[in-house]
């Protein structure tokens, strides 16, 4: 059985909880604690699904909202059914599947 992973980025929940509905506000309040990120960065850390992020970014947000990572990134686990195919159990001959070489004869 494999496991199927997925996660959902809060961030913009978060945020309005905590009455910040504009990114820019959130600019200066990385700043304080260290984290120098253009308005354009963190538009899109906060509109979109971050595939990396780093620590020290996490660590910052979880300051400022003083809220775990887990309030942040919800994750999820499901299992996923194998799907068989009709060669999973099939021996297939490798050799009858390739051409023959060709040979040239002279005239």
């Amino acid at each position: 059985m494999k496991r199927q992973v997925s996660y959902q980025w809060r961030l913009r929940e978060v945020m309005a909880a905590h009455g910040i509905f504009s990114t820019t506000e959130l600019v200066p309040l990385l700043a304080d604690r260290g984290i120098s990120l253009s308005v354009s960065q963190v538009h899109r850390l906060a509109t979109g699904v971050p595939e990396r992020l780093s620590l020290p970014v996490l660590a910052a947000l979880c300051d400022i909202f003083a809220c775990s990572p887990a309030e942040l990134i919800v994750t999820k686990a499901d299992d996923v059914a194998v799907r068989k195919t009709a060669t999973d159990d099939a021996v297939v001959d490798l050799a009858a599947l390739r051409p023959k070489r060709a040979r040239l004869r002279p005239q």
